[in-house]
Parts: structure tokens; C-alpha cells; sequence
């Protein structure tokens, strides 16, 4: 019996998902986590621009409030052992098309181009604390 209670400790340890935290990003506002890492794929939760260190809005311009979405995105990244280069799909999701020039410069900065992420970019009516860009990712090791 403790043979099999062994095997299946190791298995229900494989199927466990590691909680992605740091105090260099915001902090849910919500019951979700910033970053799931299962095995080697890593799932973060929808970045906005909030500063970590005040938990203000920083939402004064479309290429600031970008940045600071990719600078939280790059502090859990960081929490999880990982860089932009990891990156393997985006998702951005704004609430005016119009901004999307603006948005994909500062996105663009953060990426090789050669090998940059699989992504889709969708306008939507509403984000949360009406922020104008959220953007989560899927990265590997």
C-alpha cells in the first residue's frame, strides 16, 4: 500500500501549479493570482498600469500607462525565473483601436522582432478601473 500512496503523491505533485508572486507588480484585485507556472509554461493574469509601490493608476498618456503594464509584466516574468525572450503568446486588450499604433511602439520595444510572440490584439468596451490597454502573457522555459 505505501508503494501506490507513493505514486500517487508524485503524481498529484506533477499536477500541482505553482503561485507566481512579487511586490515588484501589482497585487490582485480579485480572487486570481498574478502567475500560474505549471511545469514549464507560465499563465499571468491581465497586467494594468498600477504602480506596485503606491497601487496608484498611472494612466496619464497611452505610451506611459503601456509601459507600465510591460514593466509589471516584466516584474512577474522575473518573479518566475524568465525574460520577454520566454514570451510565447500575448494577448492585448484595449478599449479604443485608435491607441494601437501608440501601444504596439512600447510593446514593440520589449521584443526582439525576429522572434517575437504569437499575439492577438482585441478592443473591448470596458477594462478594469477603465484603464485604456490590459495585456496578459503565456511564457516557457
Amino acid at each position: 500500500m505505501k508503494k501506490e500512496e507513493n505514486q500517487t503523491n508524485v503524481y498529484n505533485k506533477k499536477r500541482m501549479k505553482k503561485i507566481i508572486k512579487t511586490k515588484n507588480a501589482p497585487a490582485p484585485i480579485g480572487p486570481y493570482n498574478q502567475a500560474i507556472l505549471k511545469g514549464n509554461l507560465l499563465f499571468t493574469s491581465g497586467q494594468i498600469a498600477i504602480d506596485p509601490s503606491t497601487g496608484e493608476l498611472k494612466t496619464d498618456d497611452i505610451k506611459t500607462e503601456t509601459k507600465w503594464v510591460m514593466e509589471n509584466l516584466k516584474a512577474v516574468l522575473n518573479e518566475a525565473g524568465m525574460t520577454f525572450e520566454h514570451v510565447l503568446k500575448s494577448s492585448i486588450f484595449l478599449s479604443d483601436m485608435n491607441n494601437f499604433a501608440a501601444i504596439n511602439q512600447v510593446y514593440a520595444s520589449y521584443f526582439n522582432e525576429e522572434n517575437a510572440p504569437a499575439r492577438e490584439t482585441v478592443e473591448v468596451a470596458r477594462l478594469p478601473k477603465d484603464v485604456n490597454v490590459e495585456i496578459s502573457i503565456i511564457a516557457s522555459l
